[in-house]
């Protein structure tokens, strides 16, 4: 016997400056394996541990088995909230170690915001195109590119000013 669907929608009024992040992270290697699984449980407490202007998070978003690739999903209540976050411990810590040895893996993220404009940045894919990488135009993420706040301002997206000197980039 056939059942109806229940459809529900959600009022997202009350959250004017939401902020999703996806982020995936991909095995490359052996290397890679073990890189992830160091990482993995770490990023998990850091999710449960609530920082200030998370909303809600979703960890260990399967995209692909072999080669391994898996992702997350975050929600911040604003974008200064999420950029404060990225520049404090653990992640700063984690950040910097990628950007010198990316342990046998590649990383992604994108960010979406309800008032309009997206971004995505891609570390050490050797060639691989997904996301809005497989579509959009490719260009160094050196200069202004390199700060997440400035690349949003250059797709248009409106932001507030800075909250401080506290996020200017390690």
């Amino acid at each position: 016997m056939a059942s109806s669907v229940e459809r529900e929608a959600v009022d997202l009024s009350g959250y004017p400056d939401l902020v999703v992040i996806y982020l995936g992270m991909r095995v490359r290697t052996l290397r890679g394996l073990k890189t992830l699984l160091g990482l993995g449980p770490r990023i998990d407490e850091a999710g449960e541990g609530r920082p200030e202007g998370l909303l809600h998070f979703e960890n260990n978003i399967i995209y692909r088995v072999f080669p391994l690739h898996l992702g997350m999903r975050w929600y911040w209540k604003d974008f200064e909230s999420m950029e404060r976050w990225t520049r404090s411990e653990p992640h700063r810590r984690w950040w910097q170690r990628f950007t010198r040895d990316a342990g046998g893996t590649s990383f992604w993220h994108e960010v979406y915001f309800v008032r309009g404009g997206m971004e995505g940045v891609y570390g050490n894919r050797q060639g691989e195109r997904y996301g809005l990488f497989a579509f959009a135009p490719v260009v160094p993420a050196h200069g202004t590119m390199h700060s997440a706040r400035e690349r949003v301002r250059r797709a248009g997206a409106p932001l507030r000013e800075a909250v401080g000197a506290e996020l200017e980039a390690p």
